[in-house]
């Protein structure tokens, strides 16, 4: 199948794209990189009226650090995040979560921002915004305002977030001192879309035991899920192999996945055990955790 018609317009400001989303009132869609939105328009899963090309946007396409946040414009390639030394030194996780966005060529294209706002339960960008309380930026005519994470992801592919609205920047706070992170991802091949998907930071404390603990899974509910029984056997303890144990065994009864053709309920349960254990013990080694 092919596109229905619809028309093709270029913006060259953040002002000129907040119009045009009004005038089209709710019937355009944003075009970036178009990984996810090319396809369903193919598919006519999507049919907009209108096309907004943001490509000429140099205005959203950066990543610096202020405050003890990173923040990224939201036409900023993914690519660019997996080579950027900023984000590297100060949100590791997020550098090693690019990684397993599909592969080199879906990169060079997808944006920070286009992935954020479709919003497949999946997405490894859409996981790490999750587990770090990421705080999104939304801007429309005359109006802007920022949302956390938590509250942006709604349900399965639905994220809070009007027709006449523009995803203009993602924050995420700079790792701590002391921190250690871990991202483990079962897919059938490097690339494909995650099965089940396991992200984790870790904070260790002056006297050793661990001040905070973020952990959070992805592919086992309608948005990723952040799995506070897990944080709970963790902080204000020490860390050690049994503890990561007692940790991860916690996961199976706070995710609510369902079966489908790639792995059955009790599967994917099983795996996000396995995959969180997986997480933290990295995460701990990074954080000079002995396991």
């Amino acid at each position: 199948m092919k596109p229905s018609a619809f028309k093709y317009v270029r913006v060259a400001s953040v002002e000129e794209t907040l119009s045009a989303l009004s005038e089209y009132r709710g019937e355009a869609k944003i075009l970036a990189g178009g990984q996810s939105l090319v396809p369903m328009m193919n598919f006519r899963l999507a049919q907009p009226a209108a096309l907004i090309d943001i490509n000429p946007l140099k205005e959203l396409d950066y990543v610096r650090v202020e405050d003890g946040w990173l923040h990224v414009g939201a036409r900023t390639r993914q690519r660019t995040l997996e080579q950027s030394t900023q984000v590297k030194e100060n949100c590791p996780l997020l550098a090693e979560a690019v990684k397993w966005i599909g592969h080199p060529q879906t990169r060079n294209r997808g944006t920070v921002g286009g992935s954020l706002v479709h919003g497949d339960s999946t997405a490894e960008l859409v996981l790490v915004a999750t587990l770090l309380d990421a705080q999104i930026v939304i801007q429309k005519k005359g109006s802007s305002r920022t949302m956390r994470a938590a509250d942006f992801f709604e349900d399965l592919m639905t994220t809070h977030i009007d027709d006449d609205e523009f995803l203009t920047q993602v924050s995420f706070p700079i790792a701590p001192a002391r921190s250690g992170y871990g991202f483990r991802e079962l897919c059938i091949r490097h690339g494909d879309f995650a099965i089940v998907a396991a992200a984790v930071q870790l904070t260790v404390g002056e006297n050793g035991s661990f001040s905070d603990a973020r952990i959070a899974v992805s592919g086992v509910g309608p948005k990723p899920l952040c799995i506070h029984g897990a944080v709970r056997a963790l902080v204000g303890k020490e860390g050690s192999g049994d503890r990561f144990d007692e940790a991860a065994a916690r996961v199976p009864d706070e995710v609510c996945p369902v079966s489908d053709q790639r792995g059955s309920e009790a599967y994917r349960r099983e795996m996000a055990r396995v995959f969180v254990r997986r997480a933290l013990a990295d995460a701990g080694s990074r954080a000079g955790v002995r396991q």
